[in-house]
């Protein structure tokens, strides 16, 4: 199964360097080795090998390469550096493309720009429209990423062991999965006694999906000062465990100073009723989808929520241009309008309100909204 940036990176790679970054385990490395098998001679490099440093650090690769793919480059010294240099000096054949669990803007190491020279590409778990096919229906398709996340490995055991069977191995994987970045990722970015405190902090968020985040009440729960919460949560961020969704406003800086909501990008890690669980998978379907738009299309897409003084909230508001396009509620089972999307709805008639149901009988149109079925609204996205 090709993922639906292959062509994309197969396009960007004949004009720039490629970065694919994600989450750890979202499939970079095999989307990369799909990549390699549409050139003659490609060349696979891991700064994790002990055995691809040397060849890394002293440019040894085959010359007659089309191809070379480096992932995990980021943990080497002056990366940025390196990989100026390795692309202003490439031979005019070869193609490069990086992967990397991390944001590139997480690591601040010192060095020259990048700029111009690279295409960024993110890549983000399994939506609804990337697994929907003739064996899977839109309504199925949320049953499983809401159960188990959309990771490659778990998410293919939903689709073939029995399901008990698949509970117990998605859980043991979710266990390990969350182990290693406390072990190996947090650690890279923190000194070792605040380990325990950015795993306590972990846990706390898996309750707090979907609310507005308060630092305030974060710092007081683990007895820190908000500047260490706010910079934890940009450490969770960067390794694309969570992500942040801020209130829309014209005007943006007022909208980064108003409490923002945290999602998970791994829905089944989650702890909340099935309803909580549907709206984290909304959320990264919506994201991946701007993400997309963002990143391939060009356009200034984004997504964040809608609240007032009032307490009048909607779930989401997709954003084109600074303008909103869509207001979007989500619901397990309510298919009687929600009072806050209509409020909404009857003062921007040029946004588009729905109602997304994950268990609804039959579409239908009400004051103007559109009250549909979640999987089959969510299968029209871009990704």
């Amino acid at each position: 199964m090709k993922r639906y940036l292959f062509k994309q990176i197969l396009d960007d790679l004949n004009k720039k360097m490629v970065f694919i970054t994600g989450p750890r385990q979202v499939g970079k490395t095999y989307l990369a080795k799909q990549v390699m098998a549409e050139f003659h001679t490609p060349q696979y490099l891991n700064y994790d090998n002990i055995n691809d440093v040397p060849l890394i650090q002293k440019m040894s690769w085959a010359h007659n390469a089309d191809l070379i793919v480096f992932d995990e480059i980021h943990k080497m010294k002056n990366w940025k550096n390196y990989l100026k240099g390795v692309y202003d000096s490439k031979e005019r054949h070869q193609s490069i493309l990086v992967t990397g669990s991390a944001r590139l803007d997480t690591f601040r190491q010192t060095g020259d720009s990048l700029a111009g020279r690279y295409a960024h590409l993110r890549l983000l778990p399994f939506s609804v429209k990337e697994i929907i096919s003739e064996n899977i229906s839109a309504y199925d398709a949320v049953e499983l990423l809401t159960a188990f996340g959309g990771f490659p490995e778990p998410l293919l055991n939903g689709t073939t062991m029995e399901k008990e069977k698949a509970r117990t191995e998605s859980a043991r994987w979710h266990n390990q999965y969350f182990t290693d970045i406390i072990r190996e990722d947090i650690v890279e970015f923190s000194r070792i006694h605040e380990v325990r405190t950015m795993k306590l902090l972990l846990q706390l968020l898996r309750s707090r999906v979907g609310s507005p985040l308060s630092y305030n009440a974060l710092a007081g729960d683990l007895q820190v000062s908000t500047n260490t919460i706010k910079k934890y949560i940009q450490i969770l961020e960067g390794l694309y465990i969570i992500f942040l969704i801020y209130p829309f406003h014209k005007n943006i800086a007022r909208s980064l100073l108003k409490e923002p909501k945290i999602y998970f990008y791994d829905t089944a890690f989650i702890e909340g009723d099935n309803g909580t669980k549907l709206e984290n998978m909304c959320a990264v379907c919506l994201l991946k989808h701007t993400h997309f738009l963002y990143d391939v299309e060009g356009k200034n897409s984004s997504l964040h929520y809608l609240k007032t003084k009032e307490k009048k909230e909607v779930d989401f508001v997709l954003v084109d241009e600074d303008e909103p396009t869509h207001f979007i509620e989500v619901k397990q089972s309510d298919n009687d309008v929600s009072r806050p999307l209509r409020y909404f709805s009857e003062r921007f008639k040029n946004v588009t309100p729905v109602q997304l149901v994950h268990n609804l009988r039959q579409n239908e149109t009400v004051h103007g909204i559109s009250i549909t079925k979640a999987g089959e609204w969510l299968a029209e996205l871009a990704v």
